[in-house]
């Protein structure tokens, strides 16, 4: 076992009047200087660099469910709080012999930690992470957040993935699907 000396402490040291003057003297210095209050809820903060949020599902441009239940980011979420149950899409749709869509998906917002695993992995950009940080509720039900609530949240997004747009080759007069930005770019353009 290994003994540490402890250094010897002066009279004033153990009285502790330097700590309390050197606080009352930052607190003085403070006082002149111009006040600045942020009336928040109606004035939101800015969030700079590459803030991660609430995660939520979003919809393509024609209003279908982009996620197909691959379930690649319930795997990789570090404290399991995404929750997906396969299904199958409505037998009339065009793409129903070909892709999932998830029967039940939920994220539990006390536990999830805004990593951004879940978006980054996402092979459809389904799952995108709001730029939200006041995320409230009264109770613990109210923020499991289930399929319903995650595509209210998330909305509709230009889709850079055109799977279903055109049966074949798209005709000459189409316009160029969007280019897939990188993570980063995507995240300084919010």
């Amino acid at each position: 076992m290994m003994k540490v000396a402890r250094p010897e402490l002066s009279f004033w040291e153990r009285t502790n009047i330097p700590q309390i003057l050197k606080g009352m003297w930052l607190t003085i210095r403070h006082i002149p200087k111009r006040k600045f209050t942020r009336q928040y809820p109606e004035e939101k903060p800015p969030l700079y660099g590459d803030y991660r949020g609430a995660p939520t599902l979003v919809r393509d441009p024609e209003g279908r469910v982009k996620c197909v239940a691959c379930q690649l980011c319930e795997f990789v979420c570090p404290p399991k709080a995404i929750r997906i149950t396969p299904g199958f899409r409505d037998e009339g749709r065009p793409d129903a012999d070909v892709e999932k869509e998830p029967q039940e998906f939920e994220i539990d917002m006390l536990r999830c930690i805004y990593c951004g695993f879940c978006e980054e992995v996402c092979p459809e950009e389904a799952i995108f992470l709001q730029r939200d940080f006041a995320i409230a509720g009264y109770s613990r039900e109210e923020l499991k957040f289930n399929k319903q609530k995650l595509l209210e949240l998330g909305g509709v997004r230009e889709d850079s993935i055109w799977k279903w747009k055109y049966k074949g080759a798209p005709p000459p007069d189409a316009p160029a699907a969007p280019a897939r930005e990188p993570r980063i770019q995507a995240l300084a353009r919010r």
